[in-house]
């Protein structure tokens, strides 16, 4: 059975066998003011010369179940992907779900729509009443429970939610006190480091499982602004929402996802870092949503390849594919080929930088960003836009989209002009210009590099070019300039990207 990444939230039809159902992930970070608790630190103790448990003890009251009732259509909680189509994951959820093992809820002919209760976790941040958990276990609900490691239920209002970053913020009223948690440093984290992970695996009750800090600044590929813990104590359906804390017993991380080939733990586990949630959450209890700046630009990583052939000293920034048409980058001036390498302030060292720097700037506000462009650097002032749900705030490209003809030298590829009937084969637009790639020779730089049959290069070394002699000439020109690289500017389909095609391997 293939590898799968999924939330881990417990769903039961009322009625019918237990499902489990997994949700998209997305996030984003922000900023705010932290939240006030209670909780005294417990002192650092560390297994096995000593024992979790005055941390278990101190910390667990503060941990809840939550339990969401929403209206669901049976049919569509077990034949739905909650994938995007064009997600790597989306193939995996229907293999996954297609097993004859896997018991999902069948709707009778005719049958209303019924009531669905889903399960999962969350903790306890401020004295008012105030719970943390995540987005997915709450999304859809139509009513909200929250219940405390003592047995006692309680209505839950929900405060605000960010699917971006899937966080949401609950308030409940107690006539009694209610124990706290009280946020830690994630950003001192080290792999090694020992966590435990609370929640409500599979709604047996809440549990505690101890591990280590497997890795940091984890890329699921799930939205813009992952930057996840990964850690090794098992977390599983129910999880959700749930803490991850240290040996101080302050919370460093919120559990949010598995990566396993059978639906349970096998030591693969995913936090939301706390210094990324607790700005969130400040903002959700202030405004119950967050906006978030956008720039609309398309951005790759600046290999060394890619460096090379622009001539910069190092790899860094992130370097602009694309421009969106009416975009605030377009109207400040940003162009195909800039390489941003700061943005309000903050250094961008990859291209996530640049999205989590621009998704921090509050729309309408007037930032500057530094650019090298085609050999020197300048500064740019950028009125930033808003970021609705459906437009992304700096794309992250992976690369992964009888004419005169002529062969480009060293790197293998074979190049034809754009001739009314190629024009007409391919469906261009009719001020297309630039140089098909008619053949690449798969032993060569070219096809390691990615370039395919069918790419058109519409600029080489951020030069525009309009036909393969100029496509030829500039390359050669770029090799005997000494350059280790060629940079080429390719649009393949709807998309556009630059590949750095080195020489060495021509």
């Amino acid at each position: 059975m293939s590898d799968i990444l999924r939330r881990h939230r417990v769903a039961a039809l009322l009625g019918a066998a237990l499902i489990i159902s997994p949700f998209v992930m997305s996030f984003a970070q922000g900023e705010g003011n932290t939240i006030p608790t209670t909780q005294t630190p417990v002192a650092g103790i560390t297994a096995p010369n000593g024992s979790f448990a005055p941390i278990v003890a101190a910390d667990k009251p503060a941990v809840v179940t939550v339990t969401t009732v929403m209206k669901a259509q049976p049919e569509t909680m077990s034949d739905a992907s909650p994938f995007d189509g064009g997600s790597p994951f989306d193939d995996y959820f229907r293999q996954f779900f297609g097993d004859p093992g896997m018991p999902t809820p069948k709707t009778p002919p005719q049958q209303q729509p019924q009531r669905a209760e889903a399960l999962g976790s969350g903790f306890i941040v401020g004295a008012d009443g105030t719970v943390v958990t995540n987005n997915h276990v709450i999304d859809g609900a139509s009513s909200i429970k929250v219940t405390l490691d003592d047995g006692t239920e309680l209505p839950a209002k929900l405060v605000g939610r960010d699917a971006k970053n899937d966080l949401a913020v609950l308030k409940v009223k107690s006539d009694k006190p209610l124990p706290t948690v009280k946020w830690g440093d994630s950003d001192k984290l080290m792999p090694g480091d020992q966590v435990l992970a609370f929640g409500n695996p599979f709604g047996i009750g809440t549990t505690v499982t101890a591990g280590i800090v497997s890795a940091r600044g984890r890329d699921l590929h799930s939205g813009p602004f992952d930057d996840f813990i990964q850690i090794d104590a098992p977390i599983n359906h129910g999880n959700s929402g749930g803490p991850l804390v240290d040996v101080a017993g302050n919370v460093v991380g919120i559990n949010t996802a598995i990566y396993s080939p059978n639906g349970g733990s096998v030591g693969v586990g995913f936090a939301i870092p706390s210094d990324q949630a607790q700005k969130v959450v400040a903002k959700l209890m202030k405004g119950g949503s967050i906006q978030y700046g956008y720039l609309g630009v398309q951005i790759q990583e600046v290999t060394p390849d890619v460096a090379s052939a622009i001539g910069l000293d190092h790899s860094g920034g992130a370097l602009v594919s694309e421009v969106n048409d009416g975009s605030p980058a377009a109207n400040a001036g940003i162009e195909t080929g800039d390489v941003i390498t700061s943005f309000a302030g903050q250094d961008v060292k990859d291209p996530k930088d640049l999205s989590r720097a621009v998704a921090d700037v509050a729309p309408g506000a007037r930032e500057t960003a530094d650019v090298w462009r085609k050999g020197k650097p300048m500064r740019i002032s950028v009125d930033v836009g808003h970021n609705s749900d459906d437009v992304k705030t700096a794309s992250l490209d992976d690369g992964s989209g009888a004419p005169s003809a002529g062969r480009a030298p060293a790197i293998g590829l074979g190049l034809m002009d754009i001739t009314p009937d190629i024009r007409q084969q391919m469906n261009l637009a009719g001020k297309q210009h630039g140089a098909v790639v008619a053949s690449v020779n798969p032993d060569k730089a070219a096809a390691a590099s990615g370039i395919q049959a069918g790419d058109i290069i519409v600029a080489v070394n951020q030069v525009p070019v309009k036909n393969a002699r100029q496509v030829t000439q500039a390359i050669a020109l770029a090799g005997k300039s000494g350059r280790k690289s060629v940079l080429l500017l390719v649009e393949r389909g709807d998309a556009q990207m630059y590949i750095a095609v080195p020489f060495a391997n021509g």
